[in-house]
């Protein structure tokens, strides 16, 4: 089956994207990439970084309110360091290596020494259970896990009788007494001894890293797990260089340019964008320790580039939104208000291909000194790339940002090809799609839909994973990405949902749930939903409501309460049913969600309904609320 579709008659992506260089060659923008990096490792590709960038600042963080800066030389010494000190310390290449640990500047620095040392980095997630460390400690084998601090290390400890191979576990942030223990070993006793170690052995770091090919793995990223056990995707050096040299094409800032990391390290997109296309291009990256304070750090930093999932770019539009809509100022509200209508004017002619009025240009110019003041307000007023993905994210939300000057350009991908497979380009974003594939990559639709991803971004498959590997990756290189897409004439992609999320009704109707979900979040008391329908005579939702917008809400109708107490008030109710019954005139009647319920729970990735990167698991909401499920249903 899997060979059949990929070799099938399916729809090709066209050749000819719009640009300002004309029509695109694929395969000789492959084979230009392919040159560009042969023999190139992220450790070749991050001393280059070290010597290029001398007279910049890599990484910024803050202590108490103190911002404190580390130089591109700096970086390549603690690194050096670091890598000597493990190599001190018995590791060797082909090892595997856990990290676990807040977005910091030794995060960085403890994943490029491991590469250095010859071994692979991979990281955890900072929310997993100690059964979930221990699964994938245990299948990757690492010898030895560094640790934030004492709240990580317990989680370990608590299973150290399970994970037989760890050595020892490195401490970045150790007190006292844990420093004592026997199974700790701090940071800065590894950094000390790789100072000694390279005295007695001053050639061995450069030949550890020297002696690694393309071809070796630079880290296992393993999947969240929105179903089943976590999957350890292999990415290569090669893979590495190659997404980032391609990105790198298409990104249009210099050597520099700001940027926040705060998302997961252990997810592709973070580890991409903060750690190798960083090396590439030469940002400087200001570390955020949590996404719950990426508001006030894009206040502080004002990025230039900045990557964001939808939850954070939809948290962004309702604090906005409703700082507009509440302000006391009468002629202030009604300026902004006419400012954005005047800019999604506009923006929906340009969109739709059809030429602007003098009137309609003249009224969007006027407003942009308005427009870039409710930029300012957040720290988005000075922004060059910025991008949107890991998830489906409305069209009114993203018309609204490019409405007061962020142009979001959706990016699509996915672990399997090094994060992404196509990506809006800056000036050229067709809202709604996910836009052509980035600089040589190819696909393709399957007979059914599905998008066939080929490329140097496509991973060697799953670690000890044969058999899946041969499911997903074909004998011609080509990734089944388990996505159903359509390609328009100008090769712009639009995916329709996930392969195996599709809702098929009682009476046969396919049906993306994620376009309604998506849809159910504009308003801004629903912080989540999940659509069910399989096998369903029709569409029901479950609405979780947002614990930061609700009780203000509330609070301006006379009421009070948490989420909790809210979910049953009858003045809520009625303000989401209102706003159902009108979405649902703007869906087909198969797709119309014909009752909720108001769930009385915060989904949060501590509670288990969302992946790290604060993605739905659809299986567990499912299973975790079937009663009230089948209560929509049997009423």
């Amino acid at each position: 089956m899997v060979d059949s579709i990929a070799q099938g008659t399916g729809q090709a992506a066209p050749a000819g994207a719009p640009g300002k260089g004309g029509a695109r060659d694929v395969a000789e923008e492959r084979r230009e990439i392919d040159a560009a990096v042969a023999g190139q490792t992220v450790c070749s590709l991050f001393q280059q970084a070290v010597r290029s960038f001398s007279g910049l600042v890599a990484h910024r963080w803050k202590t108490g309110d103190a911002w404190s800066e580390m130089t591109w030389p700096d970086y390549g010494e603690n690194v050096r360091d670091f890598a000597n000190g493990l190599v001190s310390m018995g590791v060797n290449p082909g090892d595997f290596v856990n990290i676990i640990s807040a977005n910091r500047p030794e995060y960085l620095v403890a994943d490029m020494a491991i590469m250095h040392s010859g071994a692979t980095p991979v990281s955890l997630y900072n929310t997993l259970a100690p059964e979930q460390i221990e699964y994938i400690v245990n299948h990757c084998g690492a010898v030895l896990v560094i640790a934030e601090n004492r709240a990580f290390y317990e989680r370990l400890l608590k299973i150290r009788s399970q994970i037989p191979n760890v050595r020892s576990v490195i401490v970045i942030d150790p007190d006292d007494e844990l420093a004592a223990e026997d199974w700790v070993t701090t940071w800065d006793q590894v950094l000390q001894a790789g100072r000694e170690y390279a005295a007695a052995n001053p050639d061995e770091f450069e030949r550890r890293w020297k002696a690694i090919v393309p071809d070796d793995l630079c880290t296992l990223i393993y999947t969240s797990g929105t179903t089943g056990p976590p999957k350890g995707v292999m990415v290569t050096h090669a893979n590495a260089c190659w997404t980032a040299e391609s990105l790198a094409r298409a990104m249009f800032v210099d050597p520099g340019a700001r940027t926040i990391s705060y998302l997961p390290l252990a997810h592709i997109a973070e580890r991409l964008a903060g750690e190798y296309l960083q090396v590439k291009l030469g940002f400087v990256a200001s570390f955020c320790p949590a996404p719950t304070e990426i508001g006030k750090y894009l206040a502080e930093v004002k990025p230039e580039f900045f990557f964001a999932v939808p939850r954070i770019w939809e948290k962004l539009h309702a604090g906005l939104s409703a700082a507009i809509a509440n302000n006391p100022d009468e002629g202030q509200r009604q300026t902004a208000q006419k400012a954005i209508e005047a800019r999604l004017r506009k923006l929906r002619l340009e969109q739709a291909r059809k030429p602007v009025p003098d009137d309609v240009e003249k009224a969007a110019r006027e407003a942009e000194p308005v427009v870039q003041f409710i930029r300012s307000l957040v720290g988005l007023d000075q922004l060059k790339v910025v991008s949107a993905g890991a998830a489906p994210i409305a069209t009114e939300v993203l018309e609204w940002f490019h409405a007061i000057g962020v142009e979001i350009a959706e990016v699509y991908g996915q672990s399997e090809d090094t994060g992404p497979t196509s990506w809006n380009r800056p000036g050229q974003v067709k809202i709604g799609t996910v836009g052509p594939t980035v600089p040589g990559v190819e696909v393709k639709l399957a007979e059914d839909g599905e998008i066939l991803v080929r490329g140097g971004n496509v991973t060697k498959g799953y670690y000890k994973e044969p058999e899946l590997t041969a499911e997903t990756f074909d004998a011609e290189g080509w990734l089944h990405s388990g996505d159903v897409a359509t390609i328009d004439d100008e090769g712009y992609i639009r995916i329709v949902d996930r392969k195996k999320e599709i809702l098929i009704t009682a009476g046969g109707k396919n049906i993306a749930p994620s376009n309604i979900e998506s849809n159910l979040k504009q308003h801004p008391l629903i912080g989540q939903a999940c659509v069910i329908g399989d096998r369903r005579p029709y569409v029901t939702a479950l609405v979780v409501l947002d614990p930061e917008v609700a009780p203000q809400w509330a609070k301006g109708k006379g009421l009070e309460g948490d989420v909790a107490a809210l979910s049953g008030s009858d003045e809520v109710r009625s303000e989401i049913q209102a706003y159902v019954d009108q979405m649902n005139t703007k869906l087909h009647n198969q797709e119309q969600v014909k009752k909720f319920t108001i769930l009385p729970d915060e989904w949060t990735v501590d509670s288990g309904e969302l992946t790290p990167t604060l993605k739905m698991k659809r299986k567990v909401v499912n299973e975790r609320y079937g009663d009230v499920i089948e209560s929509m249903y049997s009423k």
